[in-house]
């Protein structure tokens, strides 16, 4: 059936029967892409409220200092010859996976800024607060075959916290992951590392240590539909030369890929790295993707730019492409799922949402560990932050 000449039921999705453990009715929903195609819903340009930086020992700063520039290597008609395996393994870094952070380092960022949001704090009362990875995972979930998710939804002062949880599989799949696959995430950092300078001006210095602890994260707010959205997402470099300075429209997203021989290899390319790569820079309003293309021997050979609003151009007369619309779509109708299910208000309460390819999106309910996830310091300061509740007893219903 194609789906772009299909009617939206996304308004009156059909309820499946309970498959989980929840007092009460589980209700679940399905995530096929011909019930999302309708047109494309309102979505706010992100602006950036804010930043924050990750050091080398993975310490919190609240300002710019992981911020790095892009410097591209001259085009003098050849390649750029970049050693991505130069300084595997001795000169890197990995950060700790064993350590989930969840959403700690932004809620620090919230909990210094909450005072200036615009709108007043009262704004955060319908937001729903997440990291920008979370909402690519929903985006592209119509379109994913193999891997599936779980998110934690905790509802505090009117406000959705969302957090990512590992799903068995995916823990499995990281602690076995094969020395290859090891070497080519190397290889994703020590690209930024040849095309990123540290001050605007001066040249990349690949001969450092490549450490994943380091990061710069920019704070934005948007809207989805009638969603309003805090998120931050890790940002690669700014460009000095962009035609605005304004963030993040001044920002660059760097990827590599390996180099492509054949057609087939090209759609398949952009059918799924592609849309990955669009959802993650057009949540953030990131307008260029830089990437590298790599040879069997693990150098970048050729450096193409995608611009992001054009990348769904690749795959609009496929079949088996994907459409913008769709992602959007299912994602505005998942937000809307979880503030329904979501509705008692309480920290140590979390639903998770769970989500396998083939299988609809459901949800169970659960108190306290293992899976809550907003830390006591934060609930503390922010409900001691609270004016107090008035004297009067509020008429009952």
């Amino acid at each position: 059936m194609d789906r772009r000449g299909t009617k939206r039921r996304g308004e009156n999705i059909e309820v499946a029967e309970p498959r989980n453990k929840l007092p009460g009715p589980a209700p679940s929903m399905p995530t096929d892409p011909a019930l999302y195609s309708g047109p494309f819903p309102f979505y706010r340009r992100p602006s950036e409220l804010g930043c924050f930086s990750l050091d080398a020992q993975r310490q919190y700063h609240g300002d710019a200092q992981a911020l790095r520039y892009y410097s591209p290597p001259p085009t003098n008609g050849q390649g750029p010859n970049f050693d991505l395996r130069d300084g595997y393994p001795d000169r890197y870094q990995p950060r700790d996976e064993e350590i989930r952070e969840g959403l700690d380092h932004l809620l620090r960022w919230l909990l210094d800024h909450r005072g200036q949001l615009e709108g007043g704090p009262g704004w955060l009362a319908g937001a729903i607060v997440t990291w920008r990875g979370h909402l690519t995972k929903l985006l592209t979930t119509p379109y994913e075959r193999q891997e599936g998710w779980q998110l934690a939804a905790s509802p505090f002062q009117g406000t959705l916290y969302l957090s990512e949880v590992e799903t068995p599989a995916a823990r499995a799949q990281r602690l076995a992951r094969p020395p290859l696959l090891r070497e080519l995430m190397y290889m994703g950092y020590k690209f930024e590392q040849y095309m990123c300078a540290d001050k605007p001006g001066s040249s990349p210095d690949p001969s450092g240590e490549v450490n994943t602890n380091v990061a710069f994260c920019s704070v934005l707010r948007s809207r989805l539909g009638n969603h309003p959205l805090l998120f931050s997402g890790e940002v690669d470099c700014i460009d000095p030369q962009a035609p605005s300075t304004q963030p993040p429209t001044c920002y660059v997203e760097l990827k590599t890929s390996k180099e492509m021989h054949s057609p087939g290899q090209w759609r398949s390319f952009y059918r799924h790295k592609l849309l990955k790569w669009w959802a993650q820079s057009f949540l953030l309003g990131i307008p260029n993707v830089v990437a590298g293309f790599r040879n069997p021997e693990g150098f970048i050979c050729s450096l193409k730019t995608f611009p992001t609003m054009e990348m769904f151009e690749y795959v609009r007369n496929d079949r088996d492409g994907w459409n913008p619309s769709v992602c959007m779509n299912f994602c505005a109708a998942f937000l809307s799922f979880a503030q329904n299910t979501v509705v008692q208000d309480d920290p140590r309460l979390v639903y998770l949402f769970s989500w396998e390819p083939g299988s609809p999106v459901t949800v169970s309910k659960h108190q306290d560990a293992p899976y809550a996830f907003l830390p006591t310091w934060y609930v503390e300061a922010v409900t001691q932050d609270l004016p107090s509740p008035p004297k009067t007893p509020s008429p009952k219903n």
